[in-house]
């Protein structure tokens, strides 16, 4: 009888060197600064992770010297909770700075390191001394992004097999403390596909790909086709014939796969944005996601690509990094989508071991290859934005699958966003219902059709690939019990996200009965009906909770006290939505704007300048919110299971005068044009959150709604415009 499928663990602890600046992943994620972190992997029922005890931390300074003080903790914590560590001596990177990849004492260095650690810690069995050779010689000696900055042939295939020669030395060193230790050698094994006048370019890729593990499994020989492409490449022969031993052959092969990771050269640039544009010399061609082409689908995938790795090799096998960066739905289904493809194949009769989560406690600025600082952090299970990290829905998901082997949510009924017809760069002229992978897709329920609020969520629910209905006041009136009992249960939605409600802030002083019904009673209605029959529920409330008498921004502990009708009615809302039901999510937010609805001040500004006026703007304090990124930060919330009181809002606390001049200057006007209001006693309901900052930066905001408004700001083009 096998032994069940295992999910294995993994932590993004790559320190890169770029020109001379060292990057630390686990510093940037926070995880060196958190031994706790090993017993919240420990509680997801994880038993095997791929652990760093990397050469750059120990050995910064001189190979004579070696500081393992912070491993030996970490390394006796692992050990106390049951947990099975993959060493990992080096990850993506280049080494120390007393060396690189491309000198040729880097092999003799890396495997007095792998020496030092064996010694130190003789319980460990599992190895990757260097991981993926191919992609890090690749990265750092073919496209430059890494040091030592190569972009040749010559460079490329030097440091690859000086890789492969570190890890041959490296393995030997061990194997003298440790006799029984295993190689786990990862590598990326994506395939790349091509019109058919690129063939030549595409076969040549396709047998690149499998060099590492060629070299490895001592598979490249004298009538091996890349013998004499690495001898005129200036390889050492004697390199090669020592490769030749095959005693550095991985005992389990790992395969890290990404939606990246295949491509499709097309000669026709035209067709495809300009950072997919380059070209080979002899022809130039763009270079895109394989996934975003109409290729037959079983072609693509990991599950393909394992099967290939396992057709040529015949060695256990484990997917040793399945992350995806992407909104939670798409992370979730992604990771699923690895571990059914995985189980075909164990029934296929492939000696594959696991699926390895990653990253556990996130990445940083990898979807620019670590290549600018941006702070642009892709969660994994744990999200670590906040002063403790959170876990996200791929924590429960790792603790199911780890524990029983299994998973099921409600945005699993769709396939994500990698085949739906979306991903095509060319529209298909009718549209595909294969992404539903069930008859009846389970579904959102949304209130406020008429809103701005609920036409987004509704937006972005089609984009994101989220069955839902939008409901009007008159399909449910959520101060109606009896009528939201009757929507409840005629669409029985896993969740319901909750935008109804009064908005006329100044009409509210008025009209205060119905403020008060249609922002609190019809809150709390919803709330109660939710709660019992156990569905989840957002809903939203205003920066207008607080009165602005602080001097500094508003968190969710800070009491409320509102000086308005419309206010009261939020903080009263709140109160009783809470109260009702402990599932609910509520958030605070303020100072809507975005691309889809013109009925806000940033709007507002731009059309009063379009027509050569000037403007005034307040100098209250404030904090704008861009409504994409509220949706999709709160549909992400959602799907983790997030509840309780969070505050919303783009990063950057500002003045409505100055997000005047900030938006003025963006659509090519003077920002001298915005000057402040009348002199008067300022008021700020500014937020900011103790919970953990999901939102992107206000700059960041302002910059996405100019790209995805292509608008003519001038007055002639608005003027024909509101012709």
């Amino acid at each position: 009888m096998r032994e069940p499928l295992e999910l294995w663990g993994g932590i993004e602890c790559t320190i890169a060197r770029i020109g001379d600046d060292f990057r630390d992943q686990s510093l940037e994620t926070g995880h060196r600064d958190r031994i706790e972190d090993l017993d919240r992997i420990a509680a997801l029922g994880i038993r095997t992770v791929r652990y760093p005890v990397l050469w750059e931390a120990i050995s910064p300074s001189s190979p004579d010297e070696a500081d393992f003080s912070w491993h030996d903790t970490r390394i006796a914590r692992l050990q106390e909770l049951g947990i099975r560590a993959i060493a990992g001596l080096c990850h993506h990177g280049s080494g120390p700075s007393y060396t690189d990849m491309l000198d040729p004492a880097w092999p003799e260095l890396l495997a007095r390191h792998a020496a030092n650690v064996a010694e130190r810690y003789p319980h460990l069995d599992l190895y990757t001394p260097v991981n993926e050779p191919l992609t890090t010689a690749r990265f750092s000696g073919l496209y430059g992004h890494w040091y030592p900055h190569g972009t040749s042939d010559e460079t490329f295939l030097k440091i690859l097999v000086n890789e492969c020669k570190a890890t041959l030395l490296s393995m030997r060193a061990i194997r003298k403390f440790r006799p029984d230790a295993q190689l786990v050698q990862t590598d990326d094994m994506g395939k790349t596909f091509s019109t058919p006048t690129l063939a030549y370019q595409a076969e040549h890729e396709n047998q690149r790909r499998f060099l590492s593990f060629d070299l490895l499994c001592g598979m490249v020989d004298r009538d091996h086709p890349w013998w004499p492409v690495l001898l005129r490449n200036g390889v050492d022969q004697a390199d090669l014939e020592l490769l030749l031993e095959g005693d550095a052959a991985p005992d389990i092969i790992g395969i890290n796969h990404y939606l990246t990771s295949e491509r499709y050269l097309d000669e026709r640039m035209a067709r495809y944005p300009e950072h997919h544009w380059g070209g080979n010399g002899r022809h130039r061609y763009a270079d895109a996601e394989a996934v975003r082409m109409p290729l037959p689908p079983e072609d693509l995938g990991p599950a393909a690509r394992l099967r290939e790795v396992w057709e040529r090799y015949r060695r256990p096998m484990a997917v040793t990094e399945a992350h995806h960066g992407s909104t939670r739905d798409d992370q979730l289904r992604w990771l699923v989508e690895v571990w059914k493809g995985v189980e075909t194949l164990r029934d296929e009769g492939a000696d594959i071991r696991a699926v390895t989560v990653w990253s556990l406690f996130g990445a940083v600025d990898w979807n620019s290859l670590l290549t600018r600082r941006n702070g642009f952090y892709e969660p994994g299970p744990f999200d670590v934005r906040a002063p403790e990290p959170r876990r996200t829905a791929l924590a429960h998901a790792a603790e199911a699958l780890a524990k029983t082997g299994s998973f099921d949510h409600p945005v699993l009924d769709r396939a994500g966003w990698w085949k739906r017809d979306i991903r095509f760069y060319r529209p298909p002229a009718r549209k595909s219902n294969a992404c539903r992978l069930v008859g009846a897709p389970r579904q959102l329920l949304i209130t406020g059709a008429t809103g701005t609020l609920g036409r987004a969520f509704s937006r972005l629910c089609d984009f994101r690939g989220l069955d839902h209905t939008l409901l009007s006041r008159n399909d449910m009136n959520i101060a109606d019990p009896a009528s939201v009992k009757a929507a409840l249960a005629c669409h029985r939605p896993w969740a319901v996200i909750n935008t109804a409600g009064y908005v006329r802030v100044a009409q509210a002083e008025d009209e205060p009965e119905r403020c008060f019904r249609e922002n609190a009673v019809g809150a709390h209605v919803l709330a109660q009906a939710c709660a019992d029959l156990g569905i989840p529920l957002v809903t939203f409330s205003s920066d207008l909770v607080f009165d602005g008498s602080l001097d500094r921004a508003y968190v969710e502990s800070d009491e409320v006290n509102p000086t308005t009708v419309y206010g009261a009615s939020k903080a009263e809302a709140e109160r009783l939505v809470l109260s009702a039901h402990d599932k609910a999510l509520v958030i605070r937010t303020s100072a809507f704007f975005g691309p889809w609805d013109r009925y806000n001040f940033v709007w507002s500004i731009l059309n009063t300048l379009s027509r050569g006026e000037a403007v005034e703007a307040s100098a209250d304090s404030v904090s704008p919110t861009y409504v994409p990124d509220l949706v999709n930060t709160s549909l992400d919330l959602l799907i983790d299971g997030g509840t309780g009181l969070w505050h919303m809002a783009n990063l950057g606390e500002t003045s409505w005068r100055d997000l005047a001049a900030m938006a003025a200057e963006r659509a090519g006007f003077d920002p001298a044009l915005v000057a402040a209001a009348e002199d008067r006693p300022t008021f700020s309901t500014a937020l900011s959150t103790e919970r953990g900052i999901l939102m992107p930066s206000l700059e960041s905001a302002l910059d996405r709604f100019f790209a995805e408004n292509e608008v003519d700001w001038s007055a002639d083009a608005m003027k024909l415009a509101a012709e």
